[in-house]
């Protein structure tokens, strides 16, 4: 994912639980030297249409109306990017716009007018983040409450990079906080969303995942982003396949989950044409086989970078805003659209 000249991946009711009887509430850190329990599967959230919600950012160029994108496509929920730190522990759009009153709010309340939804997305690649200007998990969770509540948010989406990513206290700080919104907003629907080997997530990425079930966070997917591999072998698409294979093994394990419950809880945010790595392109047969795969295993999500560039390029056109390839309007959010969890 990216922004204007930058590279950026800045991309319900209660769940039942299965398995054992009863329910518990989560539970707090265990004790230095003590053995954790085994975090409790949970029935997804992440169905039916919120299964689809790719990415679109408002923030520059000449982003699609997006009740122009719903009619065109039949997508109902989008994934609006990205909320960052306004230089301190507060949330605002690309760090500078307002939560209320302005044009992002606008927007959202004509998706909803049109019968949609959205996902907000907080962090990506680029800017300041919350996860390392808030300095504690309660003042994070905090800032991520703040956006909940100015839009009433029935799903959030931490989409965790760069130096965010790479820090394990601030790794750490995110997790804490993101489990606190849960206990504090029952049924919110929650991504975690970070980059990608071609065989699944990197050592920061397994580490975050098990810090994760080690708090009892219930994350209804984990959720990667299989491009800029700098190299793979086979299509896009397979290499996407074998990341989100790579990524099951790892919620499977952390999470002493099924393999069907742990196809359930995670998730694919890919991107469409030519990504930011040279000679890399996803195409929309590339798309078509993470379809396949999603319908087949269930998955929580199927998300990508980005409507904004879901149209072909003219002339000396911004990559950034188009996808590179020869393509119609929309053809790739047709094909997530598909998705119905």
């Amino acid at each position: 994912m990216r922004p204007p000249t930058t590279r950026l991946r800045n991309s319900a009711i209660g769940a039942a639980v299965i398995g054992l009887l009863g329910s518990l509430a989560l539970a707090a850190f265990p004790a230095e030297g003590a053995v954790p329990e085994a975090p409790q599967a949970v029935a997804p959230k992440a169905s039916g249409a919120l299964a689809a919600a790719p990415y679109e950012y408002l923030g520059w160029g000449s982003p699609q109306k997006p009740t122009d994108v719903m009619a065109a496509t039949g997508v109902k929920w989008f994934t609006l990017a990205f909320i960052l730190s306004d230089g301190g522990c507060n949330p605002k759009w690309d760090g500078s716009r307002a939560l209320k009153g302005g044009s992002d709010e606008n927007a959202i309340k004509s998706i909803r007018a049109a019968g949609g939804d959205i996902v907000v997305s907080v962090g990506g690649w680029s800017g300041a983040k919350l996860g390392e200007k808030c300095s504690s998990a309660t003042a994070l969770a905090g800032a991520y409450q703040k956006v909940i509540d100015a839009y009433k948010l029935k799903a959030f989406d931490i989409d965790i990079e760069n130096t965010e990513f790479g820090n394990a206290t601030v790794r750490q700080r995110v997790v804490d906080a993101l489990k606190i919104v849960e206990q504090k907003n029952p049924g919110i629907v929650t991504y975690v969303t970070m980059g990608t080997t071609p065989s699944g997530p990197d050592a920061t990425g397994k580490d975050l995942i098990k810090r994760g079930a080690k708090a009892g966070l219930a994350a209804d997917a984990w959720v990667i982003m299989p491009f800029d591999f700098g190299g793979h072998s086979g299509s896009m698409g397979q290499a996407s396949v074998s990341a989100l294979e790579g990524l099951k093994g790892a919620v499977k394990s952390a999470y002493a989950y099924s393999d069907s419950v742990a196809y359930q809880h995670i998730g694919v945010s890919s991107m469409n044409g030519k990504t930011d790595e040279a000679g890399e392109t996803v195409t929309q047969n590339d798309f078509k086989t993470i379809l396949a795969y999603a319908q087949q295993h269930h998955i929580a999500r199927y998300a990508f970078w980005s409507v904004n560039r879901d149209r072909s390029c003219s002339s000396g056109g911004d990559a950034d805003a188009c996808s590179g390839v020869s393509q119609s309007p929309y053809a790739y959010t047709k094909i997530v659209a598909q998705y119905g969890g």
